[in-house]
């Protein structure tokens, strides 16, 4: 099953559920579109570099998820703000 899609009518942008802040993240591969990111473009065990940093600003303080995605996994920098911060978890299917 898939873990990562295409997002419908944006070419060479992807979607997968983050396990830990629970928000969908993106991987733009298209250069068109600013900085890219490299895929393997399997879906069912993705691998993305370099790592994806995302900041998402809620109320008066500043969640950070900060990952690696390879083969199927995320692995949690430790400067993640949530829960699995250093952990390494398989991502979820779509």
């Amino acid at each position: 099953m898939a873990k990562v899609a295409e997002v419908e009518g944006q070419p060479g942008f992807y979607i997968f559920d983050c396990p830990g802040c629970n928000h969908s993240h993106f991987i733009n591969t298209n250069p068109e579109y600013g900085g890219v990111w490299e895929f393997n473009k399997d879906l069912e065990n993705p691998t993305v570099s370099p790592s994806l940093l995302v900041r998402m600003p809620w109320k008066d303080e500043m969640n950070i998820c900060h990952s690696f995605v390879t083969g199927g996994n995320i692995q949690f920098l430790s400067d993640c703000t949530h829960q699995l911060a250093g952990q390494t978890v398989e991502l979820p299917e779509l």
